[in-house]
């Protein structure tokens, strides 16, 4: 890329103890990591998190788990245990996103932990919070979406709910748990007390999903699965020639009455402008299908990428939709440092960065750990641990 990456350095000195696995626990704590928090992250010797081998290549694990260090740990050992209620006492944040009632069975739940260590902030993902009626249920992504209403306003009318493609369920509950921790720290500052904090993944989904309580509060009726907006034209409108993606997104807004008009001008309909068919956003509403193929005769006659810059340029908002292949062959997401190479072993991967820059520039991606790397290297910065000390747990089969 051209210019230079710089850490952001913000949690720099913040030590975090991750029992995370997966996708939420560990987006949470990759955040931190990114902010300059050394995560370590304590893993089974035997084949290490789920992540790792949970599907057929360790792609998966590298994109949730960069920028960490990582630890082996038989929490099945009692010294194992004991090695990690002794870096708890060192640790600033503790986080787990184990199933049900898990955590406590190992014996380093919060009452466990905080007496340990009162100053620590231990930040738990659930699947469902503490008091619903499913607080002992599996959860993952998908029943997130479905659970917190993500799924019941996504679709076409009259068609069936649909997943929505992004990760809200698991990164996005990451992300509230990450901000969240670093508000509890902030407050340490001043009281010297730590905090127990709890994401639950079905509730997460209510809260990015909360625009469905505005419909519903103004219909009396549950929100629907209609394309959002409630103004036309606003939505997909096909581009040549005719790919999977091959669409443009559009929106005229109620806010901004000369969107249609500009639109108008655009595409060659000036003759349209004044119509009372069109003229008013209700109108266009009732007219809506019509309206649609007004716009989608002009789109089929230009590609996508032609279609944004043309409908953009004409100050009326415009997307391209961009498949991941279209993203990651974009030379200024380089450029600009958003798109990095990560190196993990004799793998190798494209990956977003962190997307917020500080002071210009946008932070390093640093390789997700290989299990076990940093096993004699944290446990001597943490607990003051020699080689040999780190050595003889080995043989002992501890980490």
């Amino acid at each position: 890329m051209d210019g230079t990456t710089v850490p952001p350095n913000c949690l720099a000195g913040i030590k975090v103890l991750d029992l995370t696995q997966f996708e939420a626990g560990t987006t949470c704590t990759e955040a931190l990591a990114w902010m300059g928090a050394d995560v370590v992250k304590v893993e089974n010797p035997d084949g290490g998190e789920a992540g790792r081998r949970g599907v057929s290549d360790p792609y998966y694990f590298m994109i949730y788990n960069a920028n960490k260090r990582s630890i082996t740990v038989n929490l099945k050992s009692e010294r194992g245990l004991a090695l990690i209620k002794d870096m708890a006492k060192h640790a600033d944040v503790f986080t787990e996103n184990f199933g049900p009632g898990v955590v406590e069975r190992l014996g380093l739940g919060y009452d466990v932990i905080s007496a340990l260590n009162p100053r620590i902030i231990y930040a738990q993902v659930k699947g469902f919070g503490a008091g619903s009626p499913y607080e002992k249920g599996l959860c993952f992504d998908p029943i997130a979406q479905a659970c917190g209403g993500a799924m019941s306003i996504t679709g076409e009318p009259g068609g069936k709910p649909i997943k929505p493609g992004p990760t809200i369920g698991d990164t996005g509950t990451g992300m509230l748990l990450a901000f969240s921790i670093v508000s509890a720290l902030y407050q340490r500052a001043s009281t010297g007390k730590g905090r127990r904090l709890e994401a639950a993944m079905q509730d997460s989904v209510m809260h990015y999903s909360r625009g469905m309580f505005i419909r519903q509060a103004q219909t009396g009726q549950a929100a629907p699965r209609r394309p959002a907006g409630g103004n036309a034209p606003h939505g997909i409108y096909p581009c040549k020639p005719g790919g999977p993606n091959d669409y443009v997104y559009l929106l005229t807004s109620r806010a901004n009455p000369e969107h249609w008009p500009r639109l108008l001008k655009l595409i060659g309909r000036e003759e349209l402008i004044g119509d009372p068919r069109y003229d008013k956003a209700s109108a266009r509403v009732e007219h809506e299908a019509e309206v649609n193929e007004i716009i989608a005769q002009w789109t089929r006659q230009h590609t996508k990428e032609e279609a944004m810059a043309l409908i953009s340029g004409a100050g009326v908002p415009a997307g391209a939709v961009f498949d991941s292949m279209e993203l990651t062959n974009e030379p200024s997401f380089y450029e600009r440092g958003i798109l990095q190479t990560m190196h993990h072993g004799d793998w190798k991967m494209t990956m977003t960065t962190w997307p917020v820059r500080f002071d210009g520039a946008p932070a390093p991606v640093k390789p997700a750990p290989l299990l076990g790397e940093h096993t004699a290297e944290a446990l001597g910065d943490w607990l003051g641990l020699s080689a040999d000390e780190v050595a003889a747990l080995h043989e002992e089969g501890v980490v």
